[in-house]
Formats: structure tokens, sequence, C-alpha cells
């Protein structure tokens, strides 16, 4: 829809927007929102939140530096 349609039918779309997301264009821009539920956008910022964990475990997981033993680390911080 457009942003005037939104506009005209904000409730509307919002109450729309719960069971799926509703995009919201304008004329010679194309896409410039999209409304989703708060449980979606908790999902989906969720899932990105999991994917840039991943990614960090694979890279740690993947340095060649040399480690630091556990008991290392406790002494330098005096635990």
């Amino acid at each position: 829809m457009t942003l005037s349609e939104f506009r005209a039918r904000q409730s509307d779309y919002i109450a729309a927007a719960q069971r799926e997301p509703v995009e919201i264009t304008s004329r010679g821009v194309g896409r410039r929102a999209v409304v989703v539920s708060p449980d979606f956008f908790d999902r989906a910022l969720e899932a990105l939140e999991d994917q840039a964990d991943i990614r960090a475990a694979a890279a740690a997981c993947a340095e060649t530096d040399p480690r630091v033993a556990h008991t290392d680390v406790m002494s330098e911080f005096g635990l």
C-alpha cells in the first residue's frame, strides 16, 4: 500500500501486521517501510543476534593466536 493509504487506514493495516508484514510504498521510491507485529520483530531481532553469535564463535574457533589457560586469566584478575 502507499503511504497515503496507510495514513487513511492506519488501524486496519496495523491489525493486518499482526498476521503478516505490511509493506508501505511511495511513488517513484518503491518500498519505504514494513510494519510488523512486535512478536515478529522480537523473533527477527533474536535470530539476527543468534547469527552474529554464531559468526563470532566460528571466528573465535578459527583463531590461531596462542591460547591462555583459564587459571592464568583467573590469576590475572585476582579471582
